[in-house]
């Protein structure tokens, strides 16, 4: 009888941050690699350690301990440790497709630096994986992956055959008892033995005669077990049925079976034998909302609008790095999920606003690059995505005409009074304010004349619109605090010159993608007209889309379908990882009373705003797990309809002062749905109406977007809002399917645990039960998305909706023309624009099941993997196969 192979991979798998905040975490981490350098280094028979296959440990140990850089690249070198391929081990559905791209493409730099990357994308913790991974992995060159979480009832093996959409696959090792399956190994031979003996009856129905069995030596933060090397040797030497080396994951999945495996195709979201934990996609909405916001403003708007409008000796790549650091640590399972501690969390949204901070700084320097290059002045308009599109637009204008009837006026100031007199003491106290230009929102100082004679000292300050670059306002400070310092007792006459402003709204003509515009508003062919009927009704309509508002539930019909924005809130007694409802739950889902008020008229922009008031339970009670108590809740609701836009949006606001529950949005299915199609990293994927799950956890069909979710004729395009379920289920009489007829979206989750023990949807903990504060996001709630229905494309919605036009003032001067394109791209999704090297770098996509032709007018380039190594040159474009991701790099002009 042939031994069965045992590989025992010994490693640590390391949360960055957790239930408890990261530099504790760290400080536990730099006296585990301590000992891991010292014990490789005396002890040859410990053969190797696995780091977790992320950089950021090693990193986060570096920069305490820099001096053992070299000990690191020494074992790297000799084979001894493995490193990469990840920046960090992130979650795959919480953040963007670009972001996951980052983390890879970061991690494998790093991981070369040191010596070079482990050759397997090692995916133990993740909660699921997106459809697109095994194209992502091999677009980096990797063959290989390893996972735990996710896999279906269908995959009967330790090992299958994971296909993308595009027909991309990658060998997947499948951890069938999880990446802990052999941690805290015995110290005595016998003891071992019969660990793995019992560890073989427990996977040996997902193992061939002659598979090896693999062994995960380690655990969460654990260190390395010394002994190993001994131990396993004695083991060797006392029996035969089983052969053990310990090794590598590259080494055992050389030698792993690679034959007739079975196949999945798609994203890996079963709890059919290990928790999918799917909860975290609704916790802590605050998070989510920080995390799409602030890859928004670094995708999709800092990174390209530097990348097309700097000089390429002006990219700005330490921000970038910075900022794309920020939001790569983020993407740390338990940091983006927020299944941490308080001190976790907060820390995430201090790195999300400073990486959007950056992004800020950033739009603005390309805006300003743009004003300065501009032959006439005024203001102009950006468009930032890749398609030719108008929209709305929020300008100031000047003048004492009225405005036009494509034009709608939000504010109006007429001009300051001419002149008045002030004490000098007013006027330090007045300057000591000035700082810089800028006036408010809508006016700069354009102009400052100083003159005095023997009756005092006149100032006048011309006030307009548009910034001037070369007004000395420190130095006229510095000229009128020295005057006044010399005639103290003067009196000072301001004369203010300011023309009348209005601040407006108008929907631009059309800006060529990627391309500006001089502001020129647009005709309206679809204006939004309100109408109040007799009893009371109030109507939005633009032709495109027809909205009534009903005063008694204060829900809206869209096109005659009832009931959008109906609110539902019940009970939650479960914990950051898992929505569970209450053994005794109360569902609220009609206010006590409704108030509607136009707050907008039109013709560009109507909005009506509906107040409702709501009595919510304050708690669930642990002891009888009940809603017990009562708290008045008003909740604000904007519907809003703009000219030429066949969207409603709609914005959500309340202060949240319960506990334990969740509050969703019901939005009426035009048509039964029989499935959902949401949009996750570089794909769009179709869900049925379960989920598969087991006594351990629930299967509830909870599920992520990105940025939207179509079903049964309706798009929803969301502002991080990821939860939705498809619910109010029937079955068909003829055909026997079932469907739904309502999307739920998840607009809140409060809980007050990490975890807990007992739920009803998971019985045993996910962690450990630690009570929270920020979990029961108590405080400001905003919730915003967007509706349409019918034959939508969700990719150009959710950049109307999300992306909105840019707007500059120009000085004039420059070379640039009014209108025109920086790249044409067209037959594929745009993910990234940026420079690498000096040249442009676009990753694209195709979400169709057909192949298309990526046109790159007049340009020519090479297609690149991950990383930059170059594969293929094209000219004009190039042809992308159905669900394929290219990344490519355009020669110079």
């Amino acid at each position: 009888m042939t031994a069965r192979r045992v590989a025992i991979v010994p490693h640590t798998h390391w949360d960055r941050e957790w239930y408890e905040p990261f530099q504790a975490f760290r400080m536990r981490l730099v006296e585990v690699i301590d000992g891991l350098l010292d014990l490789m280094e005396r002890d040859s028979s410990y053969r190797h350690f696995l780091l977790d296959g992320q950089t950021a440990l090693v990193d986060d140990y570096l920069a305490i301990r820099p001096d053992a850089v070299g000990r690191l690249q020494n074992l790297r070198a000799s084979g001894r440790v493995s490193i990469g391929p990840f920046s960090i081990l992130m979650d795959e559905f919480l953040v963007s497709g670009e972001t996951i791209v980052r983390n890879l493409e970061s991690g494998l730099r790093r991981a070369d630096e040191l010596g070079g990357s482990m050759a397997v994308g090692y995916l133990p913790d993740m909660f699921g994986h997106i459809a697109q991974m095994p194209q992502l992995l091999r677009l980096a060159g990797i063959e290989h992956a390893v996972v735990w979480r996710g896999v279906p009832s269908d995959v009967d093996r330790t090992a299958f055959r994971w296909r993308a959409p595009d027909g991309s696959d990658v060998r997947a090792e499948y951890l069938v008892a999880g990446y802990g399956n052999g941690a805290a190994l015995p110290d005595d031979a016998k003891a071992l033995l019969r660990r793995l003996d019992n560890h073989l009856e427990e996977v040996g129905p997902f193992l061939g005669a002659d598979d090896p069995l693999l062994v995960m030596n380690g655990s969460d933060h654990l260190p390395p077990q010394p002994w190993l090397g001994r131990v396993v040797d004695e083991v060797n030497r006392m029996q035969s049925a089983y052969e053990l080396t310990v090794c590598s994951l590259p080494e055992y999945l050389e030698h792993a079976p690679n034959g007739a495996l079975p196949e999945w195709r798609g994203e890996l979201r079963s709890g059919a034998r290990a928790n999918m934990l799917m909860g975290v996609s609704s916790n802590r909405l605050d998070v989510r909302r920080a995390a799409a916001r602030t890859e928004r403003m670094i995708e999709r708007l800092a990174e390209p609008l530097s990348a097309l409008f700097l000089d390429a000796a002006n990219w700005p790549a330490p921000y970038l790095e910075l900022a794309w650091t920020e939001l790569v640590r983020n993407a740390a399972h338990d940091s983006i999920c927020a299944c941490s501690v308080d001190e976790v969390v907060d820390a995430v949204l201090h790195r999300y606003a400073e990486a959007r901070q950056i992004g800020e700084g950033l739009v603005r320097r390309a805006i300003d690059a743009i004003s300065c290059s501009m032959t006439g002045a005024g203001t102009f308009v950006v468009n930032p995505t890749q398609a030719d599109r108008g929209g709305l637009v929020e300008v100031v204008v000047t003048g004492d005409e009225p405005p036009g009837a494509c034009v709608q006026v939000l504010s109006e100031r007429f001009a300051l009074p001419d002149s008045m007199t002030m004490s000098t003491e007013t006027v330090r106290n007045l300057i000591g304010l000035v700082q810089g230009s800028r006036v408010d929102r809508d006016t700069y100082v354009t102009d400052v004349a100083i003159d005095e004679d023997a009756s005092g000292i006149d100032l006048t300050v011309v006030i307009g619109t548009r910034p001037r670059r070369d007004v000395p306002i420190e130095e006229l400070k510095r000229d009128l605090f020295t005057r006044l310092a010399v005639r103290p007792e003067s009196e000072v006459r301001l004369h203010l010159d300011q023309p009348p402003i209005r601040r407006v709204l108008a929907v631009q003509r059309t800006v060529p993608g990627f391309g500006w515009s001089r502001f020129a508003p647009a005709p309206l062919f679809h204006p939004v007209r309100v109408n109040h009927d007799p009893e009371g009704t109030i109507t939005m309509s633009n032709d495109l889309v027809t909205v009534t508002v009903d005063r008694l539930s204060g829900t809206f019909s869209m096109d005659g379908t009832p009931g959008y924005g109906a609110l539902v809130d019940g009970g939650d007694h479960g914990d950051t990882y898992n929505y569970s409802p209450p053994a005794h739950d109360v569902t609220v889902d009609h206010p006590g009373a409704v108030e509607v008020a136009v707050e907008e008229e039109g013709p560009v922009r109507a909005r009506v705003s509906v107040i409702a008031d709501y009595t919510w339970p304050y708690r669930v009670d642990d002891t009888t797990r009940s809603r017990i108590g009562e708290r008045p809740v008003r909740i604000t609701t904007t519907i809003e309809l703009q000219a030429e836009e066949a969207s409603v949006r709609v914005d959500h606001q309340f202060v949240n002062v319960c506990r334990d529950h969740r509050l969703r949005v019901h939005l009426p299915l035009p048509e039964p749905a029989r499935q959902s199609r949401a949009e996750c990293a570089f794909a769009v994927v179709e869900r049925a109406l379960v989920a598969e799950g087991r006594s351990g956890e629930l299967g509830l069909p909870t599920f992520p977007s990105r940025r939207f979710v179509s079903a049964g004729g309706l798009t929803v395009v969301h502002d991080g809002l990821p939860e939705y379920e498809l619910v109010d289920i029937t079955v068909d009489p003829t055909s026997g399917e079932q469907r739904a007829g309502t999307l739920a979206l998840t607009l809140l989750r409060s809980t007050g645990m990490l975890s807990r023990l007992g739920m009803s949807n998971r019985p045993l903990p996910a962690g450990p039960l630690i009570p929270l504060e920020g979990s029961q996001c108590l405080g400001p709630i905003r919730a915003t998305y967007a509706l349409a229905t019918g034959d939508v494309d969700p990719y150009r919605m959710a950049d109307d909706v999300l992306v909105p036009l840019a707007v500059g003032t120009a000085t004039g001067g420059g070379t640039r023309f009014q209108t025109g394109s920086t790249l044409i791209i067209r037959g594929a999704e745009v993910s990234a624009v940026r420079r690498c090297g000096g040249l442009l770098e676009v990753r694209v996509f195709n979400p169709t099941a057909t192949t298309t032709t990526v046109e790159v007018p007049d340009r020519t380039g090479w297609l690149v993997g991950l990383g930059g190594r170059p594969l293929a040159p094209f000219a004009a474009g190039f042809d992308l196969r159905a669900f394929g991701i290219a990344t490519f790099r355009l020669d110079p002009d």
